[in-house]
């Protein structure tokens, strides 16, 4: 039962140390594409009906600069 229980536990450490380095491999040759979204200038000067206001749109960012210890981004909020 050691003999058993000793081989599954060193093949699952080869299967994790083999997925670390695939995964490291898999970030340098193929790194994750980064899209670029172009703002339109009219849409971020004037108001519309269906956005955020600033004193609102300030809280949720600093809640979530809050409880992410600064890693959070908020990126878009919008009304449900």
């Amino acid at each position: 039962m050691v003999v058993g229980m000793t081989t599954v536990f060193a093949i699952l450490l080869l299967v994790i140390n083999l997925s670390k380095g695939l995964i490291v491999l898999a970030n340098k040759y193929a790194p994750e594409e980064v899209i670029v979204k172009k703002q339109s200038p009219a849409s971020s000067t004037t108001l519309q009906g269906n956005e955020v206001p600033s004193t609102t749109t300030a809280a949720i960012v600093s809640a979530i600069s809050i409880l992410t210890a600064g890693k959070g981004k908020v990126t878009k909020i919008e009304k449900l």
